[in-house]
């Protein structure tokens, strides 16, 4: 909102000016309404539901919700509810004992003020800026309306990590600078181990533990924070990526032992067994879960994966070719796994991989116009992460190559990914998809000259020369024969 929509031309000149001083004081403070936190209009919902749920449900020391819950509501408009969540907020600050409650007073305060300023309250604004400024003079290196100390990094921190993925790297840079000031903080390194899980996509599974730089983060934040069961919970995971089933079951073991953040680690829980193919396991966390958070946009995801899990299982055990009572389970697991996607989808709708699997599952019952209609979303999507947008063009190259029986436009597909140079699992992915294609086409004599050159460059991308020039320049002879007999 402009300082115009908040005050009218037809207040007094005096007035005005004291808006302006106001708003240049303003942007001196450290808060939410100064951290240029991105978050799309659409994106909303799900932040504020996600919001309530960690307020509620994540048993946790490091409580930021409320100020955050203020933010989003100002966002919407709702300038009242966000008073009100600041006063809740300020009700959390006065019960926490912790060393740096002037910090988070500090970021209620600004925010208090930000929001008297869109509502034309310029001396309640200026009531809380004068706060503000008396607890910044005590400070080490006074400002007048700004302090910088790690811990206020670490509010920084936490709130980017809660507005979503694009906002992951700045997270850990301000978890970074307050580690570099106290290396042995717990809640630093607890928000700092959460942020590089969520940035620590594997390349490969199993992958190398030299190359999962969120495993010694989160054995510190847990050694730091030993009743912490959510941190317990993701590196059971995070073990479960580098093969490492045995100590991942412990660790989850540990985690559910703990009566703390349950709505949580069941969620994690529930994704480890799922991947170690107890399916009624995971389903079975899952819906207690649920029950306590109806509106979760992973745990529909969740669910629905499982159904799918199941869907693949029968066909399996089927050999692909499921028919009688086998048939019916296998069709009336799609449309379970299709209600859950959905669910996700319209609670989250800029969530990609919810409209990919979603089509996945329309395509499995030839329903091509849905699918369709559900990866050109997922396609459409701004800002996807490199190895996200690679996992989309992957499954739709697939769709396109067995469902519509179109390679052309399925090697089209998969180019575009791997166009995409981030190393990644999905774009492994993409090499075999493209090299299975190409070889298919070369034995049925298909373009072979255009599918020969596409295995030099699979080799090169694989970093692969002298492969790479054996099949170029079989290309070359094969062009060159062809051109003879013209």
């Amino acid at each position: 909102m402009t300082l115009c929509n908040v005050l009218s031309s037809t207040e007094p000149i005096c007035e005005k000016s004291h808006g302006y001083q106001i708003n240049d004081r303003l942007v001196q403070v450290r808060c939410h309404f100064t951290w240029e936190l991105l978050i799309e209009d659409i994106e909303m919902p799900d932040l504020e539901n996600r919001i309530w749920e960690e307020i509620q449900f994540l048993d946790t020391e490091h409580k930021v919700g409320y100020n955050l819950l203020a933010y989003v509501k100002h966002l919407q408009g709702k300038h009242e509810d966000a008073l009100e969540n600041l006063k809740e907020a300020e009700e959390v600050v006065q019960g926490d004992q912790a060393d740096h409650s002037d910090v988070r007073s500090l970021v209620t305060w600004s925010n208090y003020a930000w929001v008297y300023y869109h509502m034309g309250r310029l001396a309640d604004a200026q009531t809380y800026l004068d706060k503000v400024e008396n607890t910044c003079q005590k400070s080490a290196d006074p400002s007048r309306y700004r302090m910088e100390c790690p811990e206020m990094d670490c509010e920084e921190g936490w709130a980017l990590l809660k507005c979503g993925r694009k906002n992951y790297e700045r997270a850990k840079a301000c978890f970074e600078k307050a580690l570099e000031a106290d290396p042995e903080n717990p809640e630093f390194n607890t928000g700092y181990a959460i942020t590089v899980y969520r940035l620590d996509y594997p390349a490969k599974r199993p992958y190398d533990v030299s190359d999962a730089f969120s495993l010694q983060p989160l054995r510190k934040a847990i050694r730091l924070n030993p009743q912490d069961a959510y941190l317990k919970a993701l590196l059971a995971l995070k073990l479960q990526d580098l093969g490492e089933e045995a100590e991942g079951r412990e660790c989850m073991e540990e985690a559910l032992a703990h009566t703390s953040s349950q709505t949580y680690v069941f969620r994690y829980a529930a994704k480890f067994f799922r991947r170690q193919g107890r399916v009624d396991e995971a389903l079975k966390y899952l819906k207690r879960a649920l029950k306590a958070t109806p509106r979760s946009v992973f745990l529909h995801h969740q669910i629905g994966l499982c159904y799918r899990e199941q869907m693949i299982q029968i066909k399996n055990a089927t050999h692909m070719q499921p028919r009688g009572r086998d048939r019916e389970n296998v069709d009336r697991l799609v449309q379970l796994a299709i209600n859950e996607f959905q669910k996700a989808s319209v609670l989250k709708p800029t969530f990609e991989l919810a409209h990919v699997h979603l089509a996945e599952m329309y395509a499995e019952i030839r329903q091509y116009k849905e699918a369709e209609e559900h990866f050109q979303k997922a396609l459409c999507i701004p800002n996807s992460d490199d190895h996200i947008q690679q996992e989309i063009h992957y499954s739709y190259g697939n769709f396109l190559a067995y469902h519509w029986k179109s390679e052309d436009k399925a090697i089209t597909q998969y180019l575009k990914g791997l166009k995409i140079e981030k190393v990644s699992y999905a774009r492994e992915k993409l090499l075999k998809a493209l090299e299975r294609l190409a070889e298919r086409r070369v034995n049925r004599n298909v373009q072979v000259v255009e599918s020969t050159a596409l295995l030099g460059l699979i080799h090169k991308l694989r970093g692969e020369v002298s492969k790479a020039l054996l099949c170029y320049e079989k290309a070359l002879r094969l062009a060159a024969d062809l051109n003879s007999m013209f």
